[in-house]
């Protein structure tokens, strides 16, 4: 199934979050806060984790088999120690037979994981796509170790490059200008993606659930913040203006005063995840540009994590929306271009060491 081409049944589809983040970020707070509070709607939650349980005993109420756990408000919980294809299968033949009753699905993957393999699992399984629809992936960053976390482990800059919200925790250990620094880091990593800080997990839940991420007729989002600093030539090589330093008693909790010896100074952060913004108000030619972007997914589908825009076609009259994962991708008409508004063309491209001469070259000479 292709990514940019669900099912026509789609809104009979069951809608499945992706939850992830860097391990102690507080993803596992955050999911107990979702099975715990009223929210009129079973849940059933895949734990992509090797191992033991990690919820929480006492929202447990009993074992059903060794895989599936009740929770105590109605959700189910299954520990995924195989494969993820046979566990949303298992879940769905259940949910068919009436034998477990759910809405959603929340995957929370282990915290070392790319979600890239979850994501791609719902347009490369037949039977799952029949059955469910990716509706977004939630990244959950940690305020207080979150720039050492994404200098050290490309995993955790996969994890912001994948997601469509991104959730600070543990805001209140950092001081208003290291918060600003890692936002503003996390926006250039992902800038389609918004940004919310939460506390011990609480935050609303309806700005997590039905989401559309990877829904093809959702519009394309980036921040306004990105677009102003993308004009004045912002690369990722930019000062943060943040006083970044390894020691592992900082870490621990240690406070640096004012005498501080620790060799602190401003970091500039070559993040491996990045993303790039093409705009033209000039249409595409379909053909050209079709080449162009087959080839391009040859050659860096492996390295592409998320690409969407909405584009300005040639000899069509409404816009063109378009979106990617890896190496899947596609595009269906969106709205009709009106009177008032001019045509133009957006795409973000997220991805690892992306050559983005070699994109905006390719691109270019695709225009009419």
């Amino acid at each position: 199934m292709n990514a940019a081409n669900p099912s026509p049944s789609v809104d009979k589809l069951i809608p499945v979050t992706v939850l992830t983040g860097f391990l102690g970020a507080g993803k596992t707070t955050l999911l107990r806060r979702i099975l715990t509070e009223y929210h009129g709607q079973r849940i059933a939650v895949i734990e992509n984790e090797f191992g033991e349980e990690n919820i929480d005993n006492d929202v447990l109420v009993q074992d059903s088999e060794e895989q599936i756990v009740q929770l105590s408000n109605g959700c189910v919980c299954c520990t995924v120690r195989g494969d993820l294809v046979r566990a949303l299968n298992d879940l769905a033949l259940q949910h068919e037979a009436g034998t477990l009753h759910f809405d959603r699905v929340i995957i929370e993957t282990t915290g070392m994981a790319n979600p890239g393999p979850v994501c791609q699992t719902f347009f490369m399984d037949d039977d799952v796509a029949d059955t469910y629809k990716l509706d977004a992936v939630i990244t959950v960053v940690d305020a207080k170790h979150g720039m050492s976390t994404l200098d050290r482990q490309e995993e955790a800059q996969s994890q912001v490059g994948f997601a469509d919200r991104i959730l600070i925790s543990k805001k209140d250990l950092v001081n208003e200008a290291d918060y600003e620094a890692l936002r503003s880091r996390l926006m250039h990593i992902n800038p389609r993606a918004s940004i919310a800080p939460v506390h011990f997990g609480e935050t609303d839940l309806n700005t997590l659930l039905d989401v559309s991420g990877f829904n093809i007729d959702d519009i394309l989002t980036i921040d306004p913040e990105f677009l102003s600093e993308q004009d004045h030539d912002h690369d990722h090589e930019h000062d943060h203006g943040h006083h970044h330093h390894d020691h592992e008693d900082d870490e621990d909790g240690h406070e640096c005063g004012p005498n501080c010896s620790h060799d602190h100074h401003h970091a500039h952060h070559d993040d491996a995840i990045g993303s790039f913004l093409f705009r033209s108000d000039r249409p595409f030619d379909p053909e050209r540009l079709e080449d162009f972007l087959s080839g391009i997914v040859q050659v860096y589908g492996t390295d592409l994590l998320r690409y969407k825009g909405i584009l300005y076609i040639k000899g069509i009259k409404r816009r063109m929306v378009f979106q990617g994962v890896h190496m899947l991708m596609g595009a269906e008409p969106g709205k009709p271009w009106q009177a008032s508004e001019k045509p133009n063309t957006r795409m973000v491209f997220i991805g690892r060491k992306l050559p983005r001469d070699i994109f905006t070259q390719g691109l270019e000479q695709c225009l009419a």
